[in-house]
């Protein structure tokens, strides 16, 4: 599978593409528009940050406790499920004079009941899909929530102004039942990947299963910490730019569909070698440009850095099909739970951290200093990431960790 067409011929891709798409509109509205209330509320760099990008905090306890549901519970009725409580929440948080405490403790809890939100979608993703079409399906899936964003941080900045953070809200959770409806309505009812029912036991069994093997653990960490730490620059845009944070979040937006689009149709096309090659620059191309905020840059640079820098993030898109690589299927959903669950507790790190940073310093001197802690860590992860197949004959790892002789290491190449 190597073109959209062939793709958006799968039977259910196109429902299933376009409730992830009417939920990245729904969480950017939703998002941009708490940030934003809290920051006029407080004038609190971190706050606004934490508010934006701290649920993602609580995806740790989600991911040692909830997991084992990606597996194990019917894809349709746990999409559907969260989505409505997605939209609950976002009503909760409209309620004039809600206190500043609840207003994060409903972040705390969604944040939470989500984790296994990823592993149960991308879990899907695979069955829907074939094993060598899922780079390409969540190629575009990355491209279709980067145009969602590019239009949701425009139009949601123009939301709050016409009808207010709290009005921005109850529009967000409408789309939140939109997704619901798409889910429940156009995707087939499946039976759980896995037999048992999720618990807390089975969630630490796999997720020490999946820690074990070493491969896997480098691609998690990949995964996980540059991305989060360059998210946490991401959360300071309010801070940097209050009148212009939405063009800020447009612009980085753009860079991710654009390094969505490369990999996924141009990159994919011409096969391993090329995926081998860009692997560690993407990685590295993720933080870089943000290493100019240190000079606190105009508008125009300022978005020109941003819009580069998030090219990068299609790194994640070569790490995924590695990762699948690594991972029985039968534990897919929980090793892309897993992984998502990481990737966005480590993004809530980078929120507090960088709005900690901005609280003492600066706003771009936040973002400067996470960005050059998310350069380090990348040139710390590269050794273990680095392509020992050896070309044709070499030896790649299987799902367990162990190696195995392989005449066609086609979806190992990915640094």
């Amino acid at each position: 599978m190597r073109t959209y067409r062939e793709l958006f011929r799968t039977p259910e891709f196109t429902p299933f593409f376009a409730a992830v798409s009417v939920q990245t509109a729904a969480q950017t509205a939703t998002g941009l528009a708490l940030g934003t209330l809290v920051y006029t509320r407080t004038g609190s760099p971190l706050l606004s940050a934490l508010a934006m990008f701290g649920p993602s905090l609580a995806q740790v306890a989600g991911a040692l406790t909830l997991l084992s549901a990606a597996d194990r519970l019917p894809p349709r009725a746990a999409l559907t499920a969260l989505a409505l409580f997605s939209a609950g929440a976002a009503c909760v948080q409209a309620v004039p004079g809600l206190p500043l405490w609840a207003a994060f403790a409903v972040l705390l809890v969604v944040g939470a009941a989500s984790s296994p939100g990823g592993g149960v979608r991308y879990g899907l993703l695979h069955e829907i899909v074939p094993r060598e079409g899922f780079l390409l399906g969540r190629s575009v899936l990355n491209m279709a929530g980067g145009a969602t964003q590019i239009c949701g941080f425009a139009v949601g900045g123009l939301l709050v102004t016409v009808f207010s953070a709290r009005g921005t809200l109850l529009i967000g959770a409408g789309l939140y039942v939109v997704a619901a409806a798409v889910n429940r309505f156009g995707l087939t009812a499946r039976p759980p990947r896995a037999t048992g029912r999720p618990s807390v036991r089975e969630t630490r069994r796999t997720n020490a299963l999946l820690w074990s093997s070493t491969p896997r653990r480098y691609v998690f960490l990949a995964l996980w910490v540059p991305n989060g730490l360059v998210v946490g620059a991401e959360s300071l845009y309010v801070a940097y730019a209050p009148g212009h944070a939405g063009l800020l979040f447009a612009g980085g937006a753009l860079g991710m569909l654009a390094g969505d689009t490369l990999v996924g149709r141009f990159v994919t096309a011409r096969g391993p070698g090329w995926r081998a090659r860009l692997g560690a620059p993407l990685r590295l191309l993720l933080a870089a440009p943000y290493l100019l905020f240190a000079l606190r840059p105009g508008l125009p640079l300022a978005l020109a850095a941003v819009v580069l820098a998030s090219v990068g993030f299609a790194a994640s898109l070569l790490l995924q099909e590695r990762l699948m690589a690594l991972t029985p299927r039968e534990l897919s959903g929980q090793a892309l739970g897993l992984s998502s669950s990481g990737m966005l507790a480590m993004q809530g790190v980078g929120a507090a951290v960088a709005g900690g940073i901005a609280q003492l310093t600066s706003p771009a001197t936040g973002m400067a200093a996470v960005a050059g802690l998310s350069v380090v860590v990348t040139l710390a992860l590269a050794p273990g990431l680095r392509d020992r197949s050896g070309g044709v004959g070499g030896r790649l790892p299987v799902a367990d960790g162990s190696p195995r002789a392989s005449r066609t290491p086609r979806t190992e190449e990915t640094t």
